[in-house]
């Protein structure tokens, strides 16, 4: 099972027992890890994404390898890694082997983009419980995947890894950017729909933003994953801020 081909045991599914199961687990292995790491060092966290980031690539690498292995080779969606998670592979290498703008563009990544990747993913496994039984090695690495990916986004911003200004949005949308733009260009060679920017994702919020935005919604799609994740996260962590600094003051008084 854990190997199987789609269709020859019966898939998990969306919002199942098996999919919060799965979510439980993860949400659980992410506060414990957090907890356990929270009084890191820069030097610290900076070795571990190094290591989890490698660890990523050998799992992504592991399901190329596996979709390539059933025959899935006709379908460049399954074995390319451009879809917006798929960036914490880049950020994760820019972030820990890097230094100067291009470590900013993997530490703003990690910080934003991480967070809500790996949370929406882990509420809406769409590319992977629909297909896949619960004990396959899709399922579990997708999960995961998103753990780790969510885990990081927490780690960097509760260490204070990096201090996250307004401004940095230009370091965050800088490589959201690009992997749309290649994106882009691949979906109309291969009529993939990678970054979900080129066609409807049904059943998902993706589908919502193409019913509403007809044929601007490709521009619309790469506007939200461009600007998107980096406020929320900079706003609820602002917001965040100054509560600390409120009960701090009370304290003080």
């Amino acid at each position: 099972m854990f190997f199987s081909k789609p269709g020859e045991y019966a898939p998990c599914k969306m919002f199942s027992s098996g999919h919060f199961i799965l979510l439980s687990i993860t949400i659980i292995a992410v506060i414990v890890a957090v907890c356990l790491t929270k009084n890191m060092n820069k030097d610290k966290v900076k070795n571990l994404i190094k290591k989890l980031t490698l660890f990523l690539w050998i799992l992504e690498i592991i399901k190329i390898i596996f979709n390539l292995a059933i025959g899935n080779s006709s379908n460049p969606n399954n074995y390319i890694p451009l879809y917006y998670c798929s960036l914490i592979l880049y950020a994760g290498l820019l972030s820990g082997f890097s230094e100067g703008k291009l470590k900013m563009i993997g530490d703003v990544f990690i910080a934003t983009g991480g967070i809500i990747g790996g949370l929406f993913f882990l509420f809406c496994p769409n590319t992977s419980l629909p297909t896949y039984p619960m004990f396959h090695y899709i399922s579990i690495q997708s999960f995961v995947f998103h753990g780790i990916m969510l885990y990081l986004g927490v780690l960097v911003n509760i260490t204070n890894y990096i201090d996250l200004k307004i401004s940095d949005i230009k370091y965050y949308a800088s490589l959201v950017s690009i992997i749309s733009f290649i994106s882009y260009f691949v979906n109309k060679i291969l009529g993939t729909n990678f970054m979900f920017i080129s066609d409807n994702f049904p059943n998902t919020p993706v589908e919502i933003v193409y019913n509403l935005t007809g044929k601007f919604f490709t521009l619309v799609m790469i506007l939200i994953q461009v600007v998107g994740p980096f406020y929320v996260i900079y706003f609820i962590r602002y917001k965040l801020f100054k509560m600390a600094n409120f009960n701090k003051t009370i304290k003080e008084q």
